[in-house]
């Protein structure tokens, strides 16, 4: 690639990565975004328990308090615009020990320093009354209503879709090997050529600390925290509504058990310290771990019910906390590191902080106004997402199947997923390059058989759409090809 010239690069398409994305690309500022994966997602965006938090239990007076009590009510807006699976559930809290009774009030003393008001006290029947499968042991507990669950990977990829529509440059399977800063700006060095910018944002996460390296910024250190999960079945016999909270620890938010918006539930995570940034693999001990701790809340739970597990890292910053820091000897250089456990609901007010702090930057007066960025004319501020077969009703199916007959092809049994659903989730702007883009945008693959079914017809169908040989399909890049080769071949005739 030649060299590539933007106003701002920002390094990491997570959750933080994208929300700013497409936060600038309302205004008349070139925005390009590289991640080394070959997708947006992230490595923590896309691997947690997809909840958006109120910030009850953040340290008050903190970055990370403000920045996620200021998030949760922008929610609602949010993803009617873009489309996005949202429910506020509500969270319940549940002690069932006396020393986790005893923490009750300081939790709420917590929450209220937070501005968090909503949250209340329970009585354990209160508690039985809300969701009978929780344990007969509980002791009290607390409410807090606004405690909501999303689809984190749509969250991202539709703020990344709605970027692109804006003008922002997405570039995936592209890893920062190098930053320096000359006299006219910055020049990032990648495995996809050179990319000039005027400002660079590091929204890189757990590599956070190696960008900011390459600028002998060495004031702190990032290691991966790592989460474990299992995913239940939808047909498991729990009726859990709420997510069911741990009383959490100052290491931990705890494991927690939360529905999806998907009709199952999530039971997780672990929080294992590591140094390995690539240790994505899941434990026995981790997973036991998991199901040991949940059943002391809901008892029912087992590990009979789990159709799928999986690992995210969180990037644990030491110093600790959230810290969104600029510096006088790299003029346009923004460093947001520390955002770990919240970072998926705090992402939607960081973008306009951040775009902010950008917007004091004297190496952008070429794209301001008046000391603020210029507003494009014909901003486009809503996504539609990809039409959801399997929730249709029999209407809106059968228009569906009118409008693309590939829509009554279901290549996925367990979730019901069309074809029609599949090739607009490889067609769209960024779109799925792999099996777990596709499982991520669609759930093709995240059902009760976990590929069982459909796991020879996605491979065609990703070989057909990018025009690939069978054999390239993965299920998440290069070295993961689903198919080694090939046993039978037609025999021609003369």
């Amino acid at each position: 690639m030649n060299l590539a010239r933007t106003d701002v690069l920002i390094i990491g398409a997570g959750a933080v990565g994208t929300a700013l994305a497409r936060e600038l690309s309302r205004f008349e500022i070139g925005v390009t975004v590289v991640d080394r994966l070959n997708d947006v997602g992230g490595d923590a965006s896309k691997s947690n328990s997809a909840i958006v938090h109120t910030g009850f239990d953040a340290p008050p007076g903190t970055l990370e308090s403000a920045m996620v009590v200021r998030a949760n009510p922008m929610y609602d807006d949010l993803c009617r615009d873009l489309d996005i699976p949202f429910r506020r559930t509500g969270a319940i809290l549940v002690a069932v020990t006396q020393e986790e009774e005893a923490e009750l009030p300081h939790i709420l003393a917590k929450a209220q320093a937070n501005h968090v008001y909503d949250v209340t006290p329970l009585t354990a029947q209160q508690v039985r009354e809300l969701e009978p499968s929780v344990t007969s042991h509980v002791k009290a507990g607390l409410h807090v209503p606004r405690e909501s669950i999303v689809d984190p990977f749509l969250l991202v990829a539709a703020q990344a879709e709605n970027a692109i529509e804006n003008g922002a440059v997405f570039l995936t399977s592209c890893e920062v090997l190098g930053l320096r800063r000359d006299h006219d700006g910055f020049y990032a060095e990648t495995t996809r050529g050179e990319i000039r910018s005027e400002c660079v944002v590091n929204a890189a996460g757990v590599f956070a600390d190696t960008i900011s390296g390459f600028l002998n910024i060495d004031d702190f250190k990032v290691h991966p925290r790592r989460g474990q999960f299992h995913v239940l079945d939808r047909a498991a016999p729990l009726g859990i509504e709420h997510v069911i909270l741990p009383v959490p620890t100052p290491i931990t938010k705890g494991k927690l058990l939360t529905p999806t918006m998907h009709g199952n539930w999530l039971i997780g995570p672990t929080a294992e310290e590591l140094e390995d940034k690539s240790a994505h693999n899941t434990t026995t001990e981790g997973l036991a771990e998991v199901v040991e701790d949940v059943r002391k809340r809901v008892p029912d739970v087992t590990p009979a019910f789990a159709i799928s597990q999986y690992a995210g890292l969180r990037p644990v910053r030491e110093p600790g906390g959230y810290h969104f820091r600029t510096f006088p000897e790299f003029r346009g250089y923004l460093e947001l590191s520390g955002i770990r456990s919240t970072g998926v609901t705090a992402s939607v007010a960081v973008a306009p902080y951040a775009r902010r702090l950008l917007a004091d930057m004297p190496v952008l007066n070429r794209v301001k106004e008046k000391g603020r960025f210029r507003l494009k004319e014909n901003v486009v501020a809503k996504r539609k997402g990809i039409p959801c077969f399997r929730e249709a009703d029999t209407k809106t199916k059968e228009a569906l199947i009118e409008q693309d007959p590939l829509y009554a092809h279901v290549v996925c049994r367990c979730e019901t997923v069309t074809e029609a659903e599949v090739v607009q989730a490889i067609r769209r702007r960024p779109g799925a390059r792999d099996w777990d883009g596709i499982k991520r945008r669609v759930r093709a693959g995240l059902g009760r058989c976990q590929g069982g079914f459909c796991g020879m017809r996605i491979p065609q169908i990703l070989a057909r759409e990018l025009g690939i040989p069978l054999e390239q399909a993965s299920k998440k890049g290069a070295g993961s090809e689903l198919l080694d080769g090939r046993t039978k071949s037609l025999r021609g005739t003369s």
